[in-house]
């Protein structure tokens, strides 16, 4: 009996009762080239912590689209070049009100043509410029350090 519930519990119950996981697209925002590039880190609004613009898909845009509009509300990168496919992709856990999801992330590199310092979330966030070495050191996710690490703009 117990072997049945258990197998129950695990085939069809336990499923049931996981989310999927979301979606977000990011921008790992660059200046410079070869050993000269810097990439734009971010803390995020809750906890402080280092991270890359990012968000929700936004209805209208594509992907690349949508990452390059929150490069601008978190970051104030005003103008920027992207090749519009992304680079790679990271899974974090996001907790809002104490609940987790696991959230897919795509990884758009933009080339910073302008950068403003009067932004949407400029009183919300902290942003600097670091090594992509640097960059990898501050973050958390073990996925998004390797994109940091391996990152080499395109001409």
């Amino acid at each position: 009996m117990i072997h049945h519930l258990k197998s129950a519990w695990s085939g069809f119950v336990q499923p049931m009762l996981q989310r999927p996981k979301r979606l977000q697209v990011a921008a790992l925002c660059y200046r410079g080239a070869d050993d000269d590039t810097e990439v734009l880190m971010i803390t995020s609004r809750g906890t402080g912590r280092w991270i890359i613009p990012k968000g929700w898909p936004i209805n209208g845009m594509n992907s690349a689209e949508a990452a390059l509009q929150e490069a601008w509300e978190e970051a104030g990168v005003r103008e920027g070049k992207t090749p519009g496919a992304p680079i790679g992709s990271y899974t974090y856990e996001k907790k809002k009100n104490g609940w987790g999801m696991m959230v897919d992330t795509l990884v758009y590199p933009v080339w910073v043509k302008e950068l403003r310092d009067d932004y949407p979330e400029a009183g919300q966030r902290r942003r600097k410029w670091v090594h992509p070495s640097e960059a990898a050191a501050l973050v958390d996710e073990p996925e998004l350090q390797r994109i940091l690490e391996e990152f080499r703009p395109v001409a």
